[in-house]
């Protein structure tokens, strides 16, 4: 599965944000910390912010904080903002019925695997996103010493 920038982007600031919801940062904050372009991540937290996701601060000292429900936003709730997870099959227009039949089961092969995908990606929460990586950060910090 490959994903677009934009939901990478805001899995990334959604998450960021969510591990520590009175916290707020600014997009450069997140854009750094994640080697990531400012501008691009600028116009993802915006739309972010539409769906009540994360609030924006204005003012001195302002930023994003996640507005959210931790434990019920889906890893699937972020990326279905910025894109709809269907395989794009560019199949052809068979001329006989045995190979419309081969292309209508791979069609159908494909939408399974978009099914299995979003239904996988729907059960795994922001928290236990941000459990699962602090458990690995821990990992790796103890493998390293």
């Amino acid at each position: 599965m490959k994903m677009h920038k934009a939901s990478l982007f805001g899995l990334y600031a959604v998450l960021e944000l969510a591990s520590d919801p009175a916290r707020q940062l600014s997009a450069t904050d997140i854009a750094e910390k994640y080697a990531i372009s400012t501008h691009h991540l600028a116009k993802v937290l915006r739309t972010l912010v539409r769906s009540g996701l994360v609030q924006a601060v204005r003012g001195v000292g302002g930023g994003y904080r996640f507005a959210g429900v931790i434990n019920r936003t889906t890893l699937l709730d972020v990326i279905e903002l910025f894109e709809t997870l269907e395989s794009e099959l560019d199949t052809p227009h068979p001329q006989s019925q045995t190979a419309g039949a081969v292309v209508e089961e791979l069609q159908s092969i494909t939408r399974e695997i978009d099914d299995l995908t979003k239904a996988v990606l729907d059960t795994i929460t922001l928290e236990t996103a941000l459990n699962s990586s602090r458990l690995r950060a821990g990992l790796e910090v103890a493998h390293a010493g």
